[in-house]
């Protein structure tokens, strides 16, 4: 794999990063770690990601030498003299990542902001004016941008963090069915119901009991429609995002559902069989277009479908209508009809009899 633009940018700037208690924050694992443990080898690093695939990437390679963490909140037993971030999506992310990790700053600690020109790193003075004493451009490059500043503990500043202050709560009513959603900053969908899951969810199986499988859940919308539309379900959700995790399992908990909720690489955590497969699924990482993801859930999916003499089983997919799914799906799934089409998005259902 060749090095990210963002990781070749920190690795121009290598000498700047000299640490004792590095922290990363959602950094990939494609090279740049091990120049910095060949330069720093004395360093006790700390990786934070909320991607699960990036989590394994990094803890797969480095276990023994560096701390590793997935979860929607971070959390340790030390404090950090340097924090690199990765710029987040959402401005709010940003937000509550500095609000998550102030507990574990050492007094002065410097905060490197890294991320692509596109991605709005350049608002970083703006957005950190209240965290750093100063937000300074270190370096341009690659299409990218680094920024660095210096954290000072504000007299009478709260180390408190408390996750359930970020969760944004919003209330949704469809075919009468009414839900609470709750997501926290980042989640795809975090302020209103998009327009790709509204037309999934009025384009569902007519009738739906046994498992089911939410491919991509985010804030778990889809889940939640279903398990309160139809009593009959067991359901599971799984996303590659800590902080979609969260904010599914809050969401089941507001609407009084349960449901297994899990990390998973695609399907690599997958290991059931289910009746019903629904999804929205993701075709974006940070600010790149990705499908592989969504592919490789197509191309796979099939053997964890399962019905009975009795009933149906059905794979339900709402996707953006530029997107090449529809044939993906009938060479690896089987037949597959498109039922619905709305404002640039399409439905495709696979039923299995």
């Amino acid at each position: 794999m060749s090095m990210s633009n963002i990781n070749q940018v920190l690795l121009r700037n290598i000498e700047a990063l000299s640490a004792t208690t590095p922290l990363f924050i959602n950094l990939m694992e494609d090279g740049f770690i091990s120049h910095y443990l060949h330069d720093y080898p004395n360093a006790n690093i700390t990786c934070y990601n909320t991607n699960f695939i990036d989590y394994l990437a990094i803890n797969d390679k480095y276990e023994s030498q560096i701390k590793t963490v997935f979860s929607s909140e971070y959390k340790n037993d030390i404090k950090h003299d340097l924090v690199v971030i990765n710029f987040p999506k959402s401005k709010d992310e940003l937000a509550f990542t500095l609000a998550m990790i102030a507990p574990y700053l050492l007094s002065d600690a410097k905060i490197m902001l890294v991320g692509e020109k596109k991605g709005g790193v350049q608002s970083s003075p703006k957005l950190t004016q209240n965290f750093l004493s100063s937000c300074q451009k270190i370096d341009a490059a690659r299409h990218c941008l680094l920024f660095g500043g210096i954290h000072e503990t504000k007299e009478g500043e709260s180390d408190a963090f408390n996750i359930d202050d970020w969760y944004k709560n919003y209330q949704i009513n469809i075919s009468g069915i009414a839900l609470t959603i709750a997501s926290l900053p980042g989640v795809f969908s975090q302020k209103k119901l998009d327009v790709g899951t509204a037309l999934l969810l009025d384009n569902l199986p007519k009738d739906m009991q046994g498992k089911v499988l939410d491919f991509g859940c985010g804030a778990g919308v889809i889940s939640c429609f279903i398990g309160k539309k139809f009593a009959n379900t067991d359901l599971s959700l799984l996303d590659v995002s800590a902080l979609a995790i969260a904010s599914a399992k809050k969401t089941l908990l507001l609407n009084g559902l349960t449901g297994n909720v899990f990390a998973s690489n695609s399907l690599s955590n997958v290991s059931e069989n289910y009746q019903h497969i629904v999804s929205n699924p993701p075709f974006h990482q940070g600010t790149q277009t990705n499908y592989q993801a969504t592919e490789d859930f197509l191309q796979g999916i099939k053997k964890h479908l399962t019905g009975t003499k009795q009933t149906k089983s059905d794979i339900t997919i709402v996707a953006n209508s530029f997107l090449q799914y529809l044939p993906i799906m009938q060479q690896h799934i089987g037949k597959t009809e498109t039922i619905a089409r709305k404002q640039g998005f399409t439905i495709y259902c696979h039923t299995k009899n």
